[in-house]
């Protein structure tokens, strides 16, 4: 058989020219291991500090003898791990491909959660699948905002010259935003609708459009989201109580004042690891969504800092790769990973210091919930193979 080279020829004028036959293979650079090791880092005080905060909780209902919790956690935590090593070595650019299919299937997921959801708190966020004899549970809006950066990046590298239009280039994204937030309102999902017009807003302000169409966006999203909070009363409470919540009537106040009251208590250094007191059934949602106040409880002022210092490292490394990618469709993917990433890690611990008003958001990496944990792991292992790409 004749031996065909890949190597490049040389003419007579000293030019390197292509040679004919089998193609080049595509060069692919290191991954980011900075960013993998802080993930896994972030990920392993996640576990730890699960297991400090649901233990006594676990225990008390009978879950598996306080492992339950830690022991679900570590199965998916396992699972993401190796999808995201998967994922990072899978070209990123076929995901491209995928936009519009997943674009689908993801508002019909949606659709579904509508009219066959799991009700629970009052709202239909889940899809459950134990009926059927499966054991799922999870959100589909935790892929959407995903599912939306995709399609947005796919969109905006492939016309660039139309994000300064706002009929042709613009207009099209708020509208696929627009059904994704209707959505969510049907849910009684409004901090994942937050969360999600601010990645798209982020996007295209990434993509090249106006400030001008951005405040038209702002315009848009302040009145709606204002209605949805009249229209509610728990969500006319959650807006108020933040301010005061010492002195709100508000059920939800009493979760914000315990929250508040571990912070305060676990001052410089905290109380030490497995010490906290509003652990003990005092805090609701000690183990997901306010794990914060946990850790700020047994680690104090110092662990909480160093925890926010390893979240920026992290957003830090994420803009990195999407400034160094060397095309626009990774540039834009990458972005707007980091900005989910970011915002939902600062909504989350805003929350938790009464700074924003409550919402059902977990603490990227570290809160429990098996299938975010995976769907950000996954996100991690797409960054992770656009830092390959990257000059």
């Amino acid at each position: 058989m004749e031996h065909v080279s890949t190597s490049p020829a040389v003419n007579s004028r000293g030019k390197i020219q292509p040679v004919r036959g089998r193609a080049m293979p595509k060069r692919q650079g290191p991954l980011d291991f900075p960013l993998l090791i802080t993930v896994v880092m972030i990920c392993a005080f996640g576990l730890v500090m699960l297991f400090s905060a649901s233990y006594y909780y676990a225990q008390s209902r009978n879950m598996d003898n306080g492992f339950y919790y830690l022991k679900n956690q570590s199965i998916y935590f396992a699972l993401g791990f190796a999808l995201m090593l998967v994922l990072s070595f899978v070209d990123y650019h076929a995901l491209e491909k995928l936009k519009t299919l997943a674009l689908i299937v993801i508002i019909a997921l949606m659709v579904a959660v509508v009219f066959v959801g799991a009700e629970r708190n009052g709202a239909k966020r889940w899809l459950d699948f134990s009926k059927w004899g499966i054991p799922l549970s999870f959100q589909p809006s935790e892929i959407a905002k995903f599912v939306l950066v995709l399609y947005m990046a796919s969109f905006m590298s492939k016309r660039p010259q139309l994000m300064t239009n706002f009929s042709k280039g613009v207009f099209p994204m708020i509208l696929i935003m627009g059904v994704f937030c209707i959505l969510l309102l049907l849910q009684k999902n409004m901090s994942m609708m937050v969360i999600l017009v601010l990645t798209g807003a982020v996007m295209l302000f990434f993509g090249g459009a106006r400030v001008a169409h951005l405040l038209t966006l702002a315009g848009i999203a302040a009145p709606i989201m204002v209605l949805a909070v009249l229209k509610e009363d728990y969500r006319k409470a959650r807006v108020t109580m933040f301010w005061n919540p010492w002195d709100s009537p508000a059920d939800g106040a009493y979760q914000l004042r315990q929250s508040l009251m571990a912070l305060g208590s676990g001052g410089i250094f905290g109380k030490g690891l497995n010490f906290s007191r509003q652990k003990l059934l005092f805090l609701p949602y000690r183990e997901s969504d306010f794990i914060f106040a946990i850790i700020g409880e047994e680690l104090g002022l110092v662990g909480c800092v160093l925890l926010i210092a390893a979240y920026a490292f992290l957003i830090y490394r994420g803009i990195r790769i999407a400034m160094r990618c060397k095309d626009r469709f990774g540039s834009l993917l990458a972005a707007g990973i980091t900005s989910v990433i970011g915002m939902q890690a600062i909504i989350n611990m805003a929350v938790v210091a009464s700074i924003a008003p409550t919402t059902g958001q977990t603490l990227p990496f570290i809160s429990a919930g098996g299938t975010s944990l995976v769907i950000f792991l996954c996100a991690v292992g797409v960054l992770l193979n656009i830092s390959r790409n990257t000059q």
